[in-house]
């Protein structure tokens, strides 16, 4: 048995060791968004302690006053009530609660990662006339891209921002849901196919972050990780510079090799980046034979090509009145005609149509 328990000791202080090497970064972070976070964190927990302190020391007080064993505790069973202990139970949670919901509300707010930033830091707001950097951010299977198109340049599982310049990330992915996380610089939000997500944040310090996925998406999920770099504004130039220099052009169908799944992607970097590519990867079209989302989108709005809108699929003079029009008020369209190769005009295809 004492050998026991000293190897329990051994153990223990091991773990120790280990525990004391950890780099709490969300406690610790480098951002101005992500130290706010911490605050929240902070002042949240010490509210709720306020009451779970009290609660704890008073549970263990009472067990040990009124214990059998103690004769000297006073023995009341027929006290049921105390307007001043009720007054304290109840009024102590409400007021934490209270403001608990106040926190939440100013901060869902100032924090939402859709608003653009109003300051840099403590007391220093966005400096005039400077631009965020615009990151445009693609959740690959197993890999992360970056695109900037200021600079007109891509990489991939590597990304660096100037510090104390606000960044605008815009988000998605190629095929299944993914999360984009750089604990030193803000919170987490969703990549997801089809649609484009923003984060907004700034980095206040100098320095090598790490940047992961923070949902699993597939087998690839423990390696999608890439390095954040936090830059003076000359070696952000530097940079560029540099992976300019590695040359090569990121077009679509070079993107669509990319595309496909790769675990342990190296850090690759390409020169100039074809101009529309992030906005057709959101709207899915990317190959050169598919019709983007918003187009498709933007016909059916106005009646669609298939069946649900071949009931609209006859000229305008051949519809009969419309019930309770406004005079003065636009006249409702209709999709006139379908052509295809063998009948360009669509004539045909209004013929077929019964009216």
């Amino acid at each position: 048995m004492p050998f026991l328990k000293k190897l329990s000791a051994l153990l223990m202080l091991a773990a120790l060791g280990l525990l004391s090497g950890c780099n709490a970064v969300v406690m610790k972070p480098s951002g101005d968004i992500a130290m706010q976070q911490r605050d929240l964190i902070l002042i949240s927990t010490g509210l709720m302690l306020l009451i779970i302190v009290p609660v704890i020391f008073l549970t263990l007080f009472f067990a040990y006053k009124y214990r059998a064993a103690n004769k000297e505790a006073a023995y009341e069973p027929d006290w049921d009530h105390s307007t001043g202990l009720e007054l304290i139970i109840w009024s102590a949670p409400l007021l934490i609660i209270i403001a608990l919901g106040a926190i939440t509300w100013i901060s869902t707010h100032t924090l939402d990662p859709y608003r653009p930033l109003d300051r840099i830091g403590e007391n220093r707001g966005v400096p005039t006339g400077v631009k965020p950097l615009e990151v445009q951010v693609v959740a690959l299977d197993w890999k992360w891209l970056f695109i900037y198109p200021e600079q007109g340049i891509a990489t991939v599982n590597e990304m660096a921002a100037p510090v104390d310049r606000p960044i605008t990330f815009r988000i998605s992915a190629s095929s299944v849901m993914n999360s984009f996380f750089v604990p030193a610089l803000a919170g987490q939000i969703y990549a997801m196919p089809g649609m484009e997500t923003k984060l907004h944040a700034v980095i206040n310090h100098p320095g090598v972050f790490d940047g992961f996925s923070a949902n699993y998406s597939g087998a690839g999920f423990s390696h999608m990780r890439f390095k954040f770099h936090g830059l003076a504004n000359a070696d952000f130039d530097k940079w560029v510079l540099a992976t300019k220099d590695a040359g090569g052009a990121l077009d679509r169908p070079g993107y669509l090799e990319l595309e496909r799944p790769s675990e342990r992607e190296p850090v690759r970097k390409w020169a100039t980046v074809t101009p529309d590519l992030f906005d057709a990867i959101v709207n899915r079209c990317v190959e050169a034979d598919r019709m983007c989302m918003k187009d498709m989108m933007a016909l059916d709005a106005k009646g669609g090509l298939d069946l649900p809108g071949r009931s609209n699929l006859v000229s305008k003079a051949a519809m009969p009145p419309v019930a309770g029009a406004v005079v003065g008020k636009p006249a409702r369209t209709y999709v006139a005609s379908m052509c295809t190769v063998a009948d360009p005009t669509g004539t045909a295809s209004v013929a077929a149509q019964p009216l």
